[in-house]
């Protein structure tokens, strides 16, 4: 267990407040027993007082005599512990039991009649003085204090040992609770156990999420730290994707700018044209990555410009292959999209086609088409006379990554810029064979 761990904390914590508790207990439970001990030693001597008082006698000239056999056997045997004292008030001392040959006489304190007291002396002894009268046959009173000791280290045997049986019980019961709080603790935080193994499985990569079963108090944290870590990978995921559609993006252009290079004088204009082209793409692909969600844009762009410069750049390209790109545009017809996301859905797709073409491709702009019961306000369609797509091939295509032909040259990820941009822009992409030509059919719907 670490020592900054929580679990050693509120341990150690718990231990303190237990070992506190139990020395409190066990600094009142010897009070109380030392109390109750020497109250049943003061009930003892005042019993024995009442043996000595029961087995005097006095006689009929008023002499006190006691019997050489007592109750108490203690008080005839030397060095027993129990003594016993007769004193007559303000008088001489009359009688004292064999056990206390040798010792000092205890002079008792002034007491009324029928008074006792109990105390501790300086000898280590605790004694009981009892104030009596006596009156013999001829009607003559005598006072007399009955006095019985004991000594202390019987009662301080008996609170040792006591206090000995206390502390090992109470040493035991401590013990016993700190290892069920131990268990308590270990079982109280097995969840938050949990969750830190789960979060260093979800850094090594064999957990996606937090998916353990947790107690209730933990749910709102752990659905934060999911949300978060979805957060988290969905934006790193947005940006590798930039990345790769800004590669995607620029592959064009820089093939151009290839067919250009051996006559840089005739051909400048298309290459600044290009520059100026890469350059927006970047800017365009840099705004993509920093923006959170999906945001409604509220500018038009004229299609059949876009499209016409698309056509140009593309006949430059592929000008070694003799395509003929055959284009039934409108002269003017402005959609709410951004320029760049137009450039990305009509060039990576008119890419694809003069790619997969035989000879022929054909581009068609209509407006106010209906498809599947919702009004669009355009439909592009483009098809080649290529090869096609495989039929259950469609939707592998639509992932990022995944090309129709793989011994094409290509990064598999032209189709799926297409389709997460016209999903995003509330549109749709339908793909097909194509009647005119044969080969693939593409149609975009823009709201």
């Amino acid at each position: 267990m670490r020592l900054k761990s929580l679990s050693f904390r509120l341990l150690a914590a718990e231990g303190l407040a237990l070992t506190v508790f139990f020395a409190l207990v066990a600094i009142i439970l010897e009070q109380g027993l030392r109390d109750s001990a020497e109250q049943a030693l003061q009930e003892r001597l005042q019993v024995q007082s009442y043996s000595l008082l029961s087995s005097a006698e006095i006689n009929n000239s008023g002499q006190l005599k006691m019997p050489d056999y007592l109750p108490e056997p203690r008080f005839i045997n030397p060095g027993s512990g129990l003594y016993g004292f007769i004193q007559q008030k303000q008088g001489p001392l009359l009688w004292r039991s064999p056990s206390a040959l040798g010792l000092d006489v205890i002079t008792p304190p002034p007491l009324n009649v029928g008074q006792s007291l109990f105390s501790f002396d300086a000898h280590g002894r605790y004694v009981l003085h009892y104030e009596v009268i006596w009156q013999n046959v001829s009607g003559v009173e005598h006072e007399y204090t009955f006095t019985v000791a004991e000594d202390a280290q019987f009662v301080r045997n008996q609170i040792e040992h006591l206090q000995e049986t206390l502390r090992v019980w109470l040493l035991l019961i401590g013990i016993v609770l700190v290892t069920i709080q131990f268990a308590l603790l270990r079982w109280s935080l097995k969840p938050l156990r949990s969750i830190a193994t789960d979060l260093e499985a979800i850094e090594q990569g064999k957990k996606t999420l937090l998916d353990g079963t947790y107690p209730s108090e933990l749910k709102g944290l752990v659905g934060n730290l999911n949300a978060f870590i979805s957060m988290e990978r969905a934006h790193l995921e947005r940006y590798r994707n930039n990345l790769a559609d800004l590669a995607h993006s620029l592959k064009t252009p820089l093939a151009i700018l290839r067919g250009c290079a051996e006559s840089f004088s005739i051909h400048g204009e298309t290459v600044k044209e290009q520059i100026s082209r890469m350059d927006e793409i970047v800017e365009y692909q840099l705004h993509r990555a920093a923006a959170k969600g999906q945001q409604k844009t509220i500018k038009t762009v004229d299609l059949p410009a876009v499209t016409n410069k698309i056509i140009a750049s593309l006949n430059k390209v592929y000008l070694d292959k003799g395509i003929t790109i055959a284009a039934a545009i409108p002269e003017a017809c402005r959609v709410y999209c951004e320029e760049g996301d137009l450039y990305e859905i009509v060039g990576n797709l008119l890419d694809n086609a003069c790619k997969w073409c035989q000879h022929n491709v054909k581009i068609s702009i209509s407006l106010n088409v209906r498809n599947n019961r919702r009004n669009f306000a355009v439909q592009i369609q483009i098809e080649d006379d290529g090869p096609g797509i495989p039929l259950g091939k469609f939707n592998e295509i639509l992932k990022r990554g995944v090309r129709a032909d793989e011994n094409i040259h290509g990064h598999g990820i032209g189709v799926t810029v297409v389709y997460e941009l016209v999903t995003l822009l509330g549109g749709k992409l339908e793909g097909g064979k194509s009647t005119a030509l044969g080969g693939m059919r593409w149609n975009v719907y823009l709201p």
